[in-house]
């Protein structure tokens, strides 16, 4: 009984030590080391966890636009991506991602994910022979001229008013106008959509491009459509109508 227990506990004994000697001294192998969340700077983890919800696996679209679309990101640059990621646009779906204004990542972090988006994504030479409109709008906007501009570039999906068709979505929708800012409708005026078949700022209309001022009108005039209270299904004075037609107090 006793020369059994002798073995046994040898067995035992040995199997810790082989346990132990895997790796040296002890000690546990770096690579087993779990990774603070605020040091991991691998594009695709960042990218997958904060960004592809909204923005599509891949980069290829979703609630939000394509990153990986060469056009869009041959017209907005680096520094601006990343003051968006770090920022956020306030009044807007896009969340604050930087810690210093409320988010989650460390400034590296912000900067894998800018930098990342363009090595990946981007096509240099993508525009080289057109003459692309400024990313930001540098002069004031007409909304009287931009309900013409639309008629011409963008009545024919989005219907008349702005209010959808078979071929293209509400734009004039007052939620839609409430969760995307100026600076939102200009780039997919310009970059448009590629994943839902929405052309660039070159193929509204054949053989002509909307210009810079075109673009910067429409906007103006997509903007003046915004209302205070978005969401609602009634005006005031219809909604008190409405009450009255139901006999409700």
């Amino acid at each position: 009984m006793k020369r059994f227990q002798y073995v046994w506990a040898s067995a035992v004994l040995t199997l810790l030590l082989s346990g132990c000697s895997s790796s040296p001294h002890g000690q546990p192998q770096k690579d087993s080391e779990a990774i603070a969340p605020s040091q991991v700077l691998d594009f695709t983890t960042l990218y997958a966890e904060n960004c592809a919800g909204c923005h599509g696996a891949q980069g290829r679209g979703g609630p939000a636009i394509a990153m990986a679309d060469p056009v869009y990101l041959a017209i907005v640059d680096e520094p601006s991506m990343r003051k968006v990621i770090a920022n956020g646009t306030r009044g807007t779906s896009m969340p604050a991602f930087a810690q210093s204004a409320g988010g989650m990542l460390t400034d590296k972090q912000v900067d894998a994910i800018a930098s990342g988006i363009f090595s990946r994504w981007a096509r240099k030479g993508i525009l080289d022979g057109s003459n692309p409109p400024s990313y930001v709008a540098r002069t004031m906007g007409n909304p009287a001229n931009g309900e013409i501009v639309y008629g011409t570039y963008c009545a024919s999906c989005h219907g008349t008013g702005g209010q959808g068709s078979p071929k293209g979505s509400a734009i004039t929708n007052d939620s839609f106008l409430a969760l995307v800012s100026d600076q939102g409708l200009r780039t997919i005026v310009i970059a448009g959509r590629p994943e839902l078949g929405a052309p660039d700022w070159r193929g509204n209309v054949p053989g002509k491009s909307m210009t810079d001022q075109e673009i910067t009108d429409v906007i103006s005039w997509l903007a003046s459509r915004r209302v205070q209270n978005p969401g609602q299904p009634y005006s005031a004075s219809n909604y008190e109508q409405h009450l009255e037609s139901r006999h409700v107090d």
